[in-house]
């Protein structure tokens, strides 16, 4: 490359700066302005991020990156797991250091130490990151030969290091990051300097054990979290969510709430209790009813199922780490994962025409998966499960109209369920699939055009698809801004081929049909979870397990207790009656902590006119009112969304 020649950088604006040789992101940001010399931490060039210190040296597309701009994040955090790395090695000098990335709200950094870190060392490593912020330490890029550098890291004493260089191609140049006396092994970019990053815009949360490259064979190493963000407010609201997200763990009010447990001898596998099976049966009952007005026909299918079926779907050889097995008869059984390939079983009993097409099955299907015990997370994520799943059969004509219908029907589910900010995500094909690209190229093109009808935006997720199809992914935004992926739509041309399922068309020929998975909730399980997280434990009326309890000031009022119980159970309420003799006040306690969406409260005069008090969960005002007004409101209120 010739170093004297011209080099015309063109900005996202479309104007153009040229400069008579190499230049820096560093220099090209004081030309735009002395406020984007301070704000700037980072260039891209060419749609690839780099440190502001490197020379572009031939005409680019460029951009600045600043504090402000959310590609900063993960630049900064970048940072922070390096800067808390050179603060244990300062503190600590035997430690090894491994692997530090950043990760979703944060970073982490896995350490080797004999002593186990403690929660009281947070803070004192903690402090010298501060210090290493305020010494604004010069962050500087280099490269050196792979072989160079596993010596170098070998002498060093950082052994985990040497063993990652040693694991990359010979011949390639290795990336390495020097800030003060500690240099690490790293693609970059990272920020100009330590003091980039703010010495109130982090905190270090957690200690966690994690295995060397993540496998349960190697060394047990000690991982460090933290979180970093732009600002000291974005730091601040961040914390305050996770304070939010404690108040609404749905594992503490599981308990409290006496909906479910876990425990050993099932772990991954919830135990459901009356209150908890209440509200899984309403959801059930719910989705059973708005596929039957989408014309799914319900079907149920084995649980244990011989392998063989297994190996002919691909789910044998893809999943088989995550499936649990059985053997009998000298046979190898396998308990389904996924409802797929049972339900193709169904749509091949018999001779099915065009004119039957699209067929729609649906199955409140009972799976088993097999998780590390490390990955396990109450409702969120188990081993056994059951998924509102369903596939449509149908030709390749329809899969534009099937895709639009479905998504009506989601978003519908959806704002039922209080969920109205909705992302999809478009996820292509993974490294790991069945079928030949022809085949992908086609099933790609297709769902792509079904959602562009459909009029739904979408998002890129590269190389998440199904093995055997592409597939959207529909997000959920909680209350307190958390996002979860929920349902999903798969055009898939793979499994119908491998399981040998045909139709008659019109020329009286067989065809192939397309199978379109679906799901709206996904888990039951963790739909259930994530509800409960969202309401905090205080359910919309239709959902509660108990929706009101009647009880009595004092032990006169039991008997016209037991008789508004009576009538609310006639109404078809779900109610309790409390004639314990406790304070009235306690009980109203009790009550509103369980997360009883009504109290009605029984006195003398509430017997002798045949009324109630209402009192209604997180209001202190109460109404008095007609027993049956009382009764007919609840009872309008207790219905689904798709009743009222």
């Amino acid at each position: 490359m010739n170093k004297s020649a011209n080099v015309a950088l063109t900005l996202p604006d479309g104007s153009v700066r040229t400069y008579p040789g190499p230049v820096t992101g560093s220099i090209l940001a004081a030309d735009i302005g002395p406020g984007l010399t301070k704000a700037a931490i980072a260039i891209v060039v060419n749609g690839d991020q780099w440190d502001l210190s490197r020379e572009i040296e031939q005409n680019s597309d460029v951009a600045i990156i600043t504090n402000r701009d959310e590609a900063a994040l993960e630049i900064l955090r970048h940072d922070a797991a390096h800067i808390l790395a050179e603060a244990v090695k300062e503190l600590y000098p035997e430690v090894q250091v491994t692997i530090g990335p950043a990760i979703d709200n944060g970073f982490y950094y896995d350490f080797a130490r004999d002593i186990p870190f403690t929660t009281d060392d947070l803070a004192i490593i903690e402090k010298r990151m501060v210090e290493i912020i305020e010494r604004d330490e010069d962050i500087i890029r280099s490269e050196m030969d792979r072989n160079d550098a596993v010596k170098f890291f070998h002498n060093m004493g950082e052994d985990y290091k040497a063993e990652l260089i040693a694991a990359i191609p010979e011949g390639q140049a290795i990336t390495l990051y020097k800030q003060g006396d500690f240099i690490d092994l790293c693609r970059g970019p990272h920020l100009p300097s330590t003091g980039k990053l703010g010495k109130d815009c982090f905190k270090l949360m957690k200690v966690a054990g994690a295995y060397w490259r993540g496998d349960s064979n190697n060394e047990m190493l000690q991982r460090i979290y933290g979180t970093a963000w732009r600002t000291k407010k974005e730091l601040k609201a961040y914390l305050i969510r996770l304070e939010e997200a404690e108040k609404r763990d749905h594992r503490k009010l599981g308990k409290q709430m006496k909906l479910f447990h876990f425990q050993e001898e099932a772990a991954g596998m919830p135990f459901w209790h009356p209150n908890g099976w209440t509200i899984y049966q309403e959801i059930e009952a719910y989705i059973r009813r708005i596929q039957k007005n989408y014309s799914y026909q319900e079907i149920k299918t084995p649980q244990l199922v011989d392998r063989i079926l297994w190996e002919k779907s691909g789910h044998a050889d893809k999943f088989h780490e995550h499936m649990y097995t059985t053997e009998s008869d000298n046979r190898t059984f396998a308990l389904k994962p996924m409802n797929c390939p049972c339900h193709v079983q169904v749509f091949n009993q018999g001779i099915v025409s065009y004119r039957d097409l699209p067929l729609r099955m649906a199955e409140f299907g009972s799976c088993h998966r097999y998780e590390p015990s490390g990955a396990l997370h109450g409702l969120m994520r188990v081993r056994s499960f059951v998924q509102d799943d369903a596939h449509i059969f149908c030709t390749e004509e329809q899969i534009t109209d099937e895709c639009i219908t479905f998504c009506k029907m989601l978003l519908e589910v959806y704002k039922d369920f209080g969920f109205e900010d909705v992302k999809v995500k478009f996820s292509d094909r993974p490294d790991v699939r069945a079928g030949n690209d022809n085949v992908w190229d086609k099933a790609e093109a297709a769902l792509i055009a079904a959602v562009d009808s459909a009029g739904l935006d979408y998002t890129l997720n590269p190389g998440e698809g199904a093995f055997y199809g592409p597939k959207l992914e529909f997000v959920l935004t909680d209350a307190i801004g958390r996002d979860w992926q929920c349902g999903t739509f798969q055009v898939d041309y793979v499994l119908p081929e491998r399981l040998d399922a045909q139709y008659v068309g019109s020329d009286n020929d067989k065809h192939r049909p397309v199978m379109l998975h679906r799901a709206i909730l996904g888990s039951f399980e963790r739909f259930i979870g994530i509800l409960i997280e969202e309401h905090a434990g205080r359910f919309p009326m239709w959902l509660a397990p108990t929706q009101v309890v009647v009880t009595g000031i004092t032990s006169d009022q039991d008997d016209h207790v037991r008789s508004v119980y009576k009538q609310l159970i006639a109404a078809g309420l779900r109610a309790e009656m409390d004639l314990r003799s406790e304070k009235i006040n306690y009980k109203i306690r009790e009550h509103s902590h369980a997360k009883t969406p009504a109290i009605y409260v029984v006195g003398a005069r509430e017997a002798e006119e045949n009324t109630v008090t209402v009192r209604r969960l997180g209001s202190k005002q109460q109404r008095t009112l007609d027993l049956n007004a009382a009764i007919n409101d609840l009872k309008a209120e207790s219905l689904a969304p798709d009743q009222r």
